[in-house]
């Protein structure tokens, strides 16, 4: 569930914009559906890890729905394809964004989505690239439309990003002002953000960066846990925030923090 390679570096960005998904592994509600949460994995990753991480949860009224990226060039290898949600080569704020790539796999996952009964509560999360498609959502969400200008089709109730960043982030602050809509949906949007100070994929400083960008541009409802020595892998301290977190934010029934 973590992504190793080399150094970050620019590379042929992808020419060819062809998505084919790979295979989606869902995690039944163990008791009274009330939430539905589809997980993104890293990248080089698929659905299938995540989904086996994910069952053994105690959160037994979450259903979770685990995609696997397209299969493609990404930047950051040389332009070697691996399993990737959008291609990257760099993660600063000057760096180049993949908006047709995050449109379509932010699309793919509210399609995903778009089936849940409406008294389902729904919601985004992931790891490393996965958070970041995840934090892309949940700007989509809050602007009611992609990139592209589509409209944004669902209404989230939760976002849970683990050691990954906020790409697209140039001038989002002026588009979310733009909008007493869009103020109002940020503001309201629960988010998480946790993040491994000895990360060395995705570095600390970008997670407490994307934080501090998402919280500025109106983002009022999020909370951003650090754990030292953490590095670009999970642990089951933070899979136990998420569940506290989860299990509070979205009232469950049937799971107790502690």
């Amino acid at each position: 569930m973590s992504f190793g390679g080399p150094t970050m570096s620019s590379g042929s960005r992808c020419s060819v914009r062809a998505f084919e998904f790979g295979r989606t592994h869902v995690v039944r509600p163990k008791g009274k559906h009330q939430v539905t949460i589809v997980w993104l994995h890293g990248i080089g990753d698929n659905g299938s890890s995540w989904s086996q991480l994910l069952e053994t949860l105690p959160l037994p009224n979450i259903k979770w729905i685990c995609p696997t990226a397209p299969t493609r060039p990404v930047a950051l290898f040389g332009g070697f394809p691996c399993a990737a949600w959008f291609d990257v080569g760099d993660l600063s704020e000057d760096g180049p964004d993949d908006i047709e790539g995050l449109d379509a796999s932010a699309a793919h996952v509210a399609n995903l989505l778009s089936t849940e009964p409406a008294d389902i509560k729904i919601g985004i999360g992931g790891f490393s690239m996965g958070a970041a498609t995840s934090l892309y959502s949940a700007t989509c969400c809050a602007l009611g439309k992609y990139g592209n200008g589509n409209p944004y089709p669902i209404n989230l109730s939760a976002i849970v990003g683990l050691s990954g960043w906020l790409p697209n982030s140039r001038n989002l602050k002026s588009k979310i002002e733009g909008s007493h809509e869009a103020m109002r949906r940020a503001a309201c949007l629960p988010l998480l953000l946790c993040h491994g100070k000895g990360d060395d994929v995705v570095q600390y400083q970008h997670g407490e960066k994307s934080a501090q960008i998402l919280s500025a541009t109106g983002f009022r409802n999020l909370i951003f846990r650090t754990y030292s020595g953490l590095g670009h892998y999970t642990i089951p301290q933070e899979m136990e925030d998420v569940r506290n977190w989860l299990t509070s934010r979205l009232c469950l029934e049937g799971s107790h923090t502690y």
